[in-house]
């Protein structure tokens, strides 16, 4: 009973992580339900699915009642990704646990490097909706979350304002909604091959919807720039360490080598969290100038 405490708190803390940040905390989920709650890697995905489903659903309500959820863009992108999806999760029964577990540890790394730098100023390049670009954009992304559980909402905000030509707040409200389609698409695939202990997955998914609105009214109270990044280098850990638990069972590595090889992994992910982007450094007319615009020639 003590565990199960455990595990509907930090489902909480989940959910809480979601509703402050928008986005990253089921990305905790799947380690929360294999390394805590002890469930196998595929049953733990398809847990996650149904948490990260619902837990986006709710959030998506507040969004809808202020107008910031493009329904037409959100559906078209939801369909294809909602296809990929259930693919993904047809497809994860041939995969080995371990290995999808590893695949996850990938995405939790990418995950917490766009956390770190924190989201560029996009715009899109036309104001129309490239259908076909945006179905293809979807089912890859669907394919990646069919398998291995996470939302990945880090990849559908720039692909809805860059391809779907979305407004950066109406990308954000937007992704919860397909977000949550591909994810129950993904639940449905997995449900093919493997049972799930549908009472605990229920308690998580509660826990973590109340945690995800106890999130949402304390947005703006605490600065979200340093609370994303904070939580960014948390999960860096948490990928280290799910990558070294696992690299043992694929590669057969013993816990030194696996754990030497997961300190290198993380500290190339570190460098890409902490370089700069190309947009943020100085051009070579402002550095000629002192950091100062060069003026045009008098004619």
């Amino acid at each position: 009973m003590s565990v199960l405490w455990l595990v509907l708190v930090l489902a909480l803390a989940v959910g809480l992580s979601l509703g402050l940040l928008g986005g990253g905390g089921s990305i905790l989920a799947v380690p929360l339900l294999v390394y805590v709650a002890g469930l196998d890697a595929k049953e733990a995905i398809a847990t996650s699915l149904l948490v990260v489903g619902t837990t986006s659903l709710a959030a998506l309500v507040p969004h809808a009642r202020a107008g910031r959820v493009r329904w037409r863009t959100g559906l078209l992108f939801g369909a294809a990704a909602m296809a990929g999806a259930y693919a993904g999760g047809r497809l994860a029964a041939f995969v080995p646990g371990p290995v999808l577990l590893l695949l996850f540890a990938a995405m939790m790394l990418a995950t917490a490097v766009a956390m770190i730098r924190g989201r560029r100023a996009v715009s899109a390049t036309e104001h129309g909706l490239r259908v076909g670009v945006v179905l293809l954009e979807g089912a890859v992304v669907g394919l990646v979350t069919g398998m291995v559980g996470a939302g990945g909402g880090f990849l559908v905000v720039p692909a809805l304002v860059l391809l779907g030509g979305l407004p950066m707040s109406a990308a954000v409200g937007t992704s919860l909604l397909v977000i949550a389609l591909k994810s129950f698409a993904g639940l449905a695939g997995y449900l093919a091959s493997v049972d799930v202990d549908w009472p605990l997955a229920l308690a998580v998914t509660g826990a973590a919807v109340v945690g995800s609105l106890v999130g949402g009214s304390l947005t703006g109270r605490i600065p979200a720039d340093t609370l994303r990044r904070a939580f960014g280098w948390f999960v860096v850990v948490m990928g280290g360490f799910v990558l070294a638990q696992e690299l043992g069972d694929v590669l057969g590595l013993s816990l030194v080598p696996a754990v030497l090889v997961s300190l290198g992994v993380v500290a190339v992910a570190a460098v890409a969290a902490l370089a700069p982007r190309r947009s943020d450094r100085p051009r070579r007319d402002d550095v000629s100038t002192g950091g100062r615009p060069r003026r045009a020639a008098a004619r």
